[in-house]
């Protein structure tokens, strides 16, 4: 695969960890999907969660909790 001059994959990654964690930090959940393919929901307590879109359902309830993500040692 050919890559794109004018993205640096690593600046895009740091830009991506910094705007988590300045949301985390602000109190708001961030929706993501994981490296496996998980939708995950963080919370800013570090509780993650698995969770399943509802489309076409309001924004403020458009997710289904499935499971509590175990954490795992860093």
């Amino acid at each position: 695969m050919e890559r794109h001059p004018l993205f640096d994959e690593a600046a895009v990654a740091a830009a991506t960890e910094k705007a988590r964690l300045d949301t985390l930090k602000a109190g708001v959940s961030v929706f993501y999907r994981d490296d496996s393919g998980l939708d995950v929901m963080e919370q800013p307590d570090g509780r993650k969660f698995e969770i399943r879109y509802i489309f076409g359902a309001p924004r403020h309830r458009n997710y289904d909790v499935l499971r509590e993500l175990a954490r795992t040692a860093a």
